[in-house]
């Protein structure tokens, strides 16, 4: 069974969302439940079956997909990218919650989309062929515009769509010439990553295939300046589907796979700009935050700084920035993650996340306003949560390779942390008088599953990182080692 479980993974949401289509409207959403289930066991599965003690590459499937081209199917994974494997299917699953009661129209459409776009969300993670990468990293487009387009929670919801739509369009045509300049490049034409990792690039192809996946990549990260998309697509998006788009950071995933690692010259040679872009992006996000009234564009601002953190980290080229690259985008499927589902029932109940519309919500909901506060602590790095194992990692990478550029992160963090208190604190405490706030009902048992699923593991995963990171050192021993040749 080993030797096609990341094939079964991948497809089997796909596989739910073609039943989804077919069975009666009422039965969708026990079905997409039952199928996000079942892709959780596999997903929990796959993490069993790898060894982080054996090869780097596990679980391969390689098949003969395009002969014109030499394309293959090939999927694996290692150290890098297993772990987001559960993760993944955990937040589509809290997704799922956050949304159980509010799709009314269309929802095999609504289901099914929400399914397609988890399929490929696990193809990227296994994806070891940068063709097939690349396709998995397309169809994310298409159930992210329909899903914000069709059930956006603002009149501007479809002109938001459409400019996520056309952005994120414009950032794959980089990469897909980044990719067919790789291919190119080698002797026999391949977009296998494992024999592109092999073969060393001349130094100016390099720089050119660096620069190309930087702007594709910076696109989805997001990179300042190329972020203006997050804020608005925060404010206009269900929170079940922000909850995915930030709690999933393909696009930082894609630097730490393909960017770096396939032109380590090029990236040596550039560590400034890196550096500087990640400082930027965090200084940036933190400041971000002191301007906002919105819950949601707040927390939006709050992942661009903190994400910013991870680009840092990355330029230091060392494994132990990479483990705490790896281990604070985990947090985010977690912590920012669950911020934002446990913002989606805070709007349902009271039609808005802004300060001035929720002061006092504490009285009515303490539960909900004790879960948010333990996810916005874990995002902001606060000791003993899921965050502080990275950022504390990254913070000592960035101050080892750029001592000035982690000096600044300090500061930046703890205005984001400054900025986080403050927003929290308007919103949730002081004196409530708005009808729908003293009215609230607090979470309600599933809900309440929800909280305690992502307290357990925000406490778990911060207080004891060691399996986790030592599932994830063997890769990023290899990772550094071969950056830095």
């Amino acid at each position: 069974m080993n030797g096609h479980l990341l094939s079964l993974l991948v497809f089997l949401p796909l596989l739910g969302a073609v039943l989804v289509c077919l069975l009666p409207a009422r039965a969708t959403r026990g079905l997409t439940a039952l199928v996000m289930l079942a892709t959780l066991a596999a997903a929990s599965a796959v993490l069993v079956a790898f060894d982080p003690g054996g090869p780097r590459f596990q679980l391969l499937e390689r098949a003969l997909w395009v002969a014109s081209l030499n394309v293959h199917y090939q999927v694996g994974v290692d150290g890098l990218s297993v772990l987001f494997l559960p993760a993944t299917a955990l937040l589509f699953l809290g997704s799922l919650v956050a949304s159980w009661n509010l799709v009314r129209d269309a929802p095999r459409l609504h289901y099914s989309l929400l399914l397609l776009l988890q399929c490929a969300t696990l193809g990227i993670f296994c994806a070891l062929d940068t063709v097939l990468f690349f396709f998995f990293w397309e169809l994310t487009l298409l159930p992210i515009y329909f899903l914000l387009a069709r059930w956006g929670v603002t009149a501007g919801s479809a002109r938001v769509a459409a400019r996520y739509f056309l952005i994120m369009l414009a950032g794959g045509v980089p990469l897909l010439i980044a990719f067919v300049l790789l291919a190119a490049s080698q002797s026999v034409p391949t977009f296998d990553l494992l024999a592109l990792l092999a073969v060393p690039l001349p130094r100016p192809t390099q720089l050119t295939f660096f620069l190309l996946c930087l702007i594709g990549f910076g696109v989805k990260v997001p990179l300042v300046p190329l972020h203006t998309w997050l804020p608005q697509f925060a404010l206009a998006a269900p929170g079940s589907l922000t909850a995915l788009l930030v709690g999933l950071k393909l696009g930082a995933y894609g630097l730490l796979r393909f960017a770096i690692p396939l032109a380590p010259a090029a990236a040596q040679d550039l560590h400034w700009l890196l550096a500087g872009l990640g400082i930027v992006t965090l200084i940036y996000g933190a400041v971000g935050i002191l301007a906002q009234s919105n819950l949601r564009v707040g927390l939006a601002y709050a992942s661009i700084c903190h994400v910013g953190l991870a680009v840092l980290g990355l330029a230091a080229f060392t494994a132990q920035g990479v483990q705490g690259a790896v281990s604070l985008l985990l947090s985010f499927s977690v912590a920012t993650g669950g911020a934002f589902v446990l913002l989606e029932f805070l709007r349902q109940r009271t039609g808005s996340a802004d300060i001035n519309s929720l002061g006092g919500a504490a009285q009515t909901m303490p539960l909900l306003a004790s879960g948010f506060l333990i996810c916005g602590l874990a995002g902001v790095g606060m000791p003993g949560t899921s965050s502080f194992p990275g950022e504390f990692m990254l913070i000592l990478a960035a101050l080892q390779s750029h001592a000035g550029a982690g000096m600044a992160a300090l500061f930046g963090l703890a205005i984001a942390a400054a900025g986080f208190l403050s927003l929290y604190r308007k919103a949730f405490f002081g004196r409530a008088t708005r009808r729908e706030v003293l009215e609230a009902e607090d979470l309600r048992p599933r809900e309440w599953a929800v909280l305690v699923i992502l307290i357990t593991l925000i406490g778990a995963i911060g207080i004891y990182p060691g399996p986790w990171l030592e599932i994830v050192r063997p890769a990023a021993e290899a990772w550094a080692a071969g950056v830095v040749r």
